[in-house]
């Protein structure tokens, strides 16, 4: 089982993911890796699709990451890292390899909810002993700015750019977390870097179930939700409190809300300091407001309500 998380001792304890890296400053993304690679508590090996996090952290000869990492395409990280764990249980298979070790992927909201969606679902699928982080920061950050199937119902990009002839996004954003739960695995989550224990411990109990795991983790991205660079916690936070990303674990099919909101905020308070949400509080927009509240009131209600009545796991 893991042992509780203690600041005191997580900060003795040397980082796997190391500073330097060429990440946009205030980018929610490395703090996100920050804590996953902290909460492993066993040696861990680490597929990264091509994205911001990848092309950032291992430039040439230089790199971030002190445990053995793979960069593999935009569209595999999830087949890339089956394929090592495969080779993994035959090497103990065969007594030529001891020692416990992790698998844990990495990919942008890109890079696993559009792109890569086929090889996650088939790794999950197969049930490979790994673990799959979706840092989700709503868009093809790393390219440009252009819309995922994550983006948020709204959101001006620059594949839906906001104009006379369109008010943004008009379709809301594919619930990742759940499609991964409909595969049967053993354990699927939703966490967010503002509650740090939270995360972490969902880190911790995914890397101790055996089997095919997915955590989706909001990261804030401050040039493309067009925000202050310091915002990134606030925003995750902000996040959570108005149910936009509420946080939740489904353990062999019984779903548990691990963080229930003091008062739920509205969702115009994580909409407002956004710069790609500017043009819904302009007069004519109300009802782009009114429809983004209703989807977000509506998936929360449906979320309780399933605490309530868990499905079971299918085997």
């Amino acid at each position: 089982m893991a042992t509780p998380l203690n600041l005191k001792e997580l900060s003795k304890q040397e980082e796997l993911f190391a500073p330097g890296h060429r990440m946009c400053a205030g980018c929610g993304a490395p703090i996100v890796v920050k804590m996953v690679m902290m909460a492993a508590q066993h040696p861990v090996v680490v597929a990264n699709a091509t994205g911001c996090l990848e092309v950032s952290t291992c430039i040439a000869e230089n790199t971030s990451w002190k445990a053995p990492w793979i960069h593999t395409a935009f569209e595999n990280a999830a087949a890339t890292l089956a394929g090592a764990e495969t080779m993994y249980r035959s090497l103990r298979k065969q007594g030529k390899l001891e020692g416990d070790i992790k698998f844990i992927a990495f990919g942008g909201d890109g890079g696993t909810a559009d792109i890569g969606l086929q090889s996650l679902s088939g790794a999950m699928e197969r049930g490979h002993d790994m673990t799959y982080i979706c840092y989700d920061n709503g868009a093809y950050m790393n390219t440009g700015i252009q819309r995922s199937s994550a983006t948020p119902f709204g959101a001006d990009t620059t594949t839906c750019p906001v104009g006379s002839q369109n008010p943004g996004k008009l379709q809301h954003r594919k619930d990742l977390t759940r499609i991964m739960a409909a595969h049967g695995i053993p354990y699927v989550a939703q966490a967010s870097p503002s509650h740090w224990q939270d995360l972490m411990t969902k880190v911790r109990k995914a890397l101790d179930i055996k089997g095919p795991k997915f955590i989706n983790i909001i990261a804030p991205c401050n040039r493309g939700w067009r925000t202050e660079m310091d915002d990134a916690i606030k925003l995750s936070r902000l996040a959570v409190e108005t149910c936009y990303w509420p946080l939740f674990e489904i353990e062999n099919g019984v779903t548990r809300i691990t963080t229930m909101p003091r008062e739920k905020k509205p969702l115009t308070d994580f909409m407002k300091p956004q710069g790609r949400f500017k043009h819904l509080f302009q007069p004519g927009n109300e009802w782009m407001l009114a429809a983004a509240q209703e989807h977000v009131d509506a998936c929360w209600e449906r979320l309780q309500k399933e605490q309530a009545s868990p499905i079971r796991h299918r085997g």
